[in-house]
């Protein structure tokens, strides 16, 4: 009923998982990943408990065909599900149970996996594959590339409806744990992947215009403008960014915002307090 790719980034160490399918709200169900820990896909007459036990597994030394074979042998309805699981390290394990729709199976490669089932064709995983391997840009960008060669292959022989991309960092310490490098998600579109993108888009720009140098926000700002993002939101987000190194340019870049109504001034000061508290 769906296809997905789950992946480790070799440069970063980027953990992720991207899906699409027919199914509505698809990306609540079948990604999952912890960052340092692994990423799971789990689809096929969906049992949402496979991520968050198998991410469980791996934090306690299991590999990730070990993980799959403790949950599956445990599952009366196994031959139904296909589940991916990946680990820290790129190793990957995947079950597709023999009930599952045809066309299904999936495609391992170095550091990732693509699966499927309820496909249109048998071309559809390796055109997944295939387009996650030749697509360069960051993990998040090249887990879309897959879906689309996915897509532009056939997809999912229902039609489309929902996806989802989520990327955690590849170590985990005690500022990012919970992080999230990327986590869109659409539910109910006529052309989800083109509607990911764009989300994607705002999401990675956003993320560059948070992290930024003081000396690079004024042009990450106007970037941000020229592709739709709202000026509030990314005056917001580049003041938030500056408190650290230029505090009074970050209360430059909410002036304007504050002039309008003073409650962005409190707002501002608000997220101050809570950034010193946090460095003290």
């Amino acid at each position: 009923m769906t296809y997905s790719l789950i992946a480790r980034d070799p440069k970063t160490g980027e953990l992720g998982v991207a899906v699409q399918s027919r199914s509505f709200g698809t990306g609540a169900a079948v990604p999952w990943a912890t960052a340092g820990i692994g990423a799971v896909a789990t689809q096929s007459f969906t049992l949402r408990s496979y991520g968050p036990l198998a991410l469980e597994l791996l934090r306690g030394g299991d590999s990730p065909a070990s993980a799959l074979e403790s949950l599956t042998s445990q599952d009366e309805l196994r031959d139904f599900r296909q589940v991916a699981v990946l680990d820290s390290t790129g190793a990957t394990a995947v079950h597709t149970g023999a009930a599952c729709i045809q066309e299904a199976g999936s495609v391992a490669g170095d550091g990732f996996s693509a699966q499927g089932n309820m496909l249109r064709s048998a071309a559809v995983v390796p055109a997944l594959a295939e387009a996650f391997s030749a697509a360069g840009g960051s993990l998040a960008e090249r887990l879309l590339a897959g879906l689309e060669g996915a897509e532009g292959a056939g997809g999912d022989f229902r039609g489309r409806e929902a996806g989802a991309i989520l990327v955690v960092e590849g170590e985990a310490t005690a500022t990012n744990a919970y992080d999230r490098v990327a986590d869109v998600r659409v539910d109910n579109h006529a052309d989800p992947l083109a509607e990911l993108r764009r989300l994607l888009s705002h999401s990675e720009m956003l993320r560059r215009l948070r992290k930024a140098a003081p000396e690079n926000v004024g042009e990450l700002f106007a970037e941000a403008l020229s592709v739709g993002i709202d000026e509030d939101v990314a005056r917001w987000v580049a003041a938030a960014g500056l408190l650290d190194e230029d505090p009074e340019r970050a209360v430059a870049f909410l002036a304007p915002l504050a002039a309008v109504d003073e409650r962005w001034r409190a707002a501002f000061s608000t997220a101050a307090d809570a950034a010193a508290r946090a460095h003290a």
